[in-house]
C-alpha cells in the first residue's frame, strides 16, 4: 500500500537559512531509498515559521524503516535541535470504492 507521510516544522524565521540545507540533506539521503518514490517542501505562505512536507513511499514499513536509519536520525535530531521542539509525522494512505 502506497502510503504520503505529512511532516511539520515549524521555525522561527531566523533559523530558516540554517534549516534548508539540512532538509536538502534529509531529502537527499531519501531519494537513495529504494522504496522512496516522491516528496515536495512547502513553504506556507499564511505562517511563514511553517514547514510542510510530503514524501510518498511504497509502504508504512518503508517508511517506518527510513524513520529508523541512522544517517536520517542524525539529520533529524539537529533539525528537531534547531526547531526547539519535535517534527510532527501522520501517515495517510489512498482512499479507493471497494
Amino acid at each position: 500500500m502506497i502510503v504520503k507521510i505529512i511532516i511539520r516544522r515549524t521555525v522561527a524565521e531566523e533559523k530558516v537559512k540554517e534549516l534548508i540545507p539540512l532538509l536538502e540533506q534529509i531529502r537527499s539521503l531519501a531519494t537513495d531509498q529504494s522504496d522512496y518514490i516522491s516528496g515536495e517542501t512547502l513553504k506556507s505562505l499564511d505562517n511563514p515559521d511553517e514547514f510542510l512536507v510530503i514524501s510518498t513511499w511504497n509502504s508504512p514499513v518503508a517508511w517506518e524503516k527510513w524513520l529508523t536509519n541512522k544517517e536520517r536520525q542524525k539529520i533529524q535530531k539537529r533539525i528537531d535541535d534547531l526547531l526547539g521542539g519535535k517534527t510532527e509525522y501522520e501517515m495517510f494512505y489512498y482512499v479507493t470504492a471497494e
